[in-house]
């Protein structure tokens, strides 16, 4: 393996629902919202690098109510001294690092919208990281 997982965290967690109504909405409307993902990644030291990969809901349509939820999962990875090659090193934080803690972070997010009350939570099982790579790339 070109690098090895040293750290992974929760570095934001914010989980909002303004107030009753807009929760009894919610649960019947939690289809009308889509996730979005996110990636970034910044440079620690010489070899190491976070990757920040968020989830956050948002509304289909403009008239909804708006509830806040995103999380901000970090993890830290250590590049093996051959890496060099930046295609190599964009791969990695963009794809391989995000298909391997998505389970985890995917888990953590249902696991706070099933706490607060909503058991009917779809979240895809599966992101393929290297279609949105590629989906990216073309444009």
């Amino acid at each position: 393996m070109s690098y090895k997982i040293i750290g992974k965290y929760i570095k934001e967690l914010d989980f909002k629902i303004p107030n009753p109504k807009i929760f009894s909405l919610l649960s019947k409307s939690i289809s009308n919202y889509k996730i979005n993902i996110d990636i970034k990644s910044s440079q620690l030291k010489e070899r190491i690098i976070e990757v920040e990969i968020s989830l956050n809901l948002t509304p289909i349509k403009d008239d909804l109510e708006k509830i806040n939820t995103k999380i901000i999962y970090s993890t830290l990875i250590e590049l093996n001294d051959n890496i060099s090659d930046k295609k190599e090193i964009e791969k990695i934080i963009l794809i391989d690092v995000p298909s391997k803690v998505y389970p985890e972070l995917r888990k953590i997010f249902i696991f706070v919208f099933e706490s607060s009350g909503f058991k009917d939570i779809k979240i895809s099982n599966n992101v393929n990281f290297q279609n949105l790579y590629n989906i990216k790339k073309s444009q």
